[in-house]
């Protein structure tokens, strides 16, 4: 079963050209691309015209693996816990990308928590709107979105931890991809501090720390739970060092300071 998407023409331009254009536009500002290999890259998923810079910053600098686990939250509520879209494409105005179905019955059958669910991504929008930059930066890329929904501590990190070795286990590399956005409706001054206290959590690969500074401190860092699980698959997977590469709040865009959203992109290798 292929998806189809669910907000293009509303997050991102429904028109083919006009969307691959500016997707390369976004792309083409990175600052150089990394030599060593992406293990994670961690990726905002708003309106382009807010996020698509940060997006594009971080994406086009990253040295991304033909394969990628996507990870992304789960905004509806709908589905399992840890919802995998396990065969099929993923559908964009003006392209495609294939889901990369022998990795996910290799992983399903290491970690029966994951489980093959379509229902939780059906009205999810979070992994979709990376799915254009990451189709631009190769067309051949197949992809495993998994929604990640819940979880205490503990069960994430070892979600994480089990995806890591799984990932490990393969012949070719796979590279992970979080989608998050920051804080929340807040000033940018408090998107900036409270941001940075997660992003500092990140930075020292510690995805333990990052769950409990964004519980402790009230931050509306909307893919925390992936991103605790994709962290924790990046140090089973021999991850040593993270950048924040690019951050930015939607009051940069519209001039509205007093209640913005933040974004960041990050990279880990």
């Amino acid at each position: 079963m292929d998806r189809a998407p669910i907000v293009a023409g509303q997050f991102y331009t429904a028109e083919p050209k006009a969307l691959a254009a500016e997707v390369r536009r976004f792309l083409a500002a990175a600052e150089g691309r990394e030599e060593r290999p992406t293990i994670l890259a961690m990726a905002p998923h708003a309106g382009y015209v807010f996020s698509g810079a940060v997006a594009g910053k971080t994406l086009g600098r990253a040295n991304l693996s033909g394969t990628l686990l996507l990870l992304g939250p789960n905004h509806t509520g709908m589905g399992s816990r840890y919802a995998v879209w396990h065969m099929g494409s993923w559908m964009f105005p003006g392209g495609a990308l294939c889901v990369a179905d022998d990795l996910a019955e290799a992983l399903i059958a290491k970690d029966p928590r994951l489980t093959p669910d379509r229902t939780a991504h059906l009205n999810e929008h979070s992994l979709e709107v990376l799915v254009p930059f990451l189709w631009a930066k190769n067309p051949e890329a197949r992809i495993l979105p998994i929604s990640v929904g819940g979880g205490g501590l503990d069960e994430l990190l070892d979600v994480g931890r089990k995806l890591g070795q799984g990932l490990k286990a393969r012949q070719e590399p796979v590279s992970i991809v979080v989608s998050s956005d920051m804080s929340h409706y807040i000033s940018h001054e408090q998107a900036q501090s409270r941001d940075s206290l997660a992003l500092a959590a990140i930075a020292a690969l510690d995805p333990a720390a990052l769950f409990e500074v964004v519980r402790g401190k009230n931050i509306t860092m909307c893919g925390v739970l992936p991103m605790v699980v994709g962290l924790a698959a990046a140090k089973e997977l021999g991850a040593s060092r993270a950048e924040v590469v690019a951050y930015a709040t939607s009051g940069e865009v519209n001039r509205d300071m007093n209640r913005v959203v933040g974004y960041a992109g990050v990279l880990v290798s």
